[in-house]
């Protein structure tokens, strides 16, 4: 509210201005007075928003003030930046989507050629698809055979 009385204000102090500017300049009638009082009652105005400022701790984007500062809307900077969220989400899910159809494809192919790890892949595909396949290693230890140990 005390934003709209500012603004009020330097409205009338620029129509003051404006009019006191179109007046002759011979005429006597205190338009001084007026131009003053309307500055005087800007500064109030302002004064009054500053000691509000010190009460108040929101945090304004500095990309909003300086969509403010080049004359745009920073309501469209706001529906630019939620349609950006909501093409990354639905672009994120597919990828969530994909990875869970290629584990459940890789724990059935494990499953078809290595029967005894069924009991593993069922169990956490019931509990959780993001957790960790359960494999223990045999008792030959981490070369599982092979010639270079991977």
């Amino acid at each position: 509210m005390e934003l709209m009385g500012l603004a009020n204000a330097l409205y009338n102090l620029g129509t003051t201005v404006v009019g006191d500017l179109t007046k002759e300049k011979d005429k006597p009638g205190g338009a001084g007075k007026q131009v003053g009082a309307r500055v005087n009652d800007v500064i109030h105005h302002l004064a009054t928003l500053d000691d509000m400022s010190e009460r108040i701790d929101t945090m304004i984007p500095m990309q909003v003030l300086m969509e403010i500062d080049h004359s745009r809307n920073p309501m469209l900077l706001t529906k630019e930046r939620l349609e950006r969220a909501a093409t990354e989400n639905q672009f994120m899910n597919g990828k969530i989507q994909a990875i869970e159809s290629y584990k459940r494809y890789l724990d059935e192919a494990l499953v078809q050629n290595f029967p005894e790890l069924w009991e593993y892949l069922m169990e956490t595909s019931a509990t959780d698809s993001t957790q960790p396949i359960k494999v223990e290693e045999e008792a030959a230890g981490p070369s599982s055979g092979l010639p270079n140990g991977a």
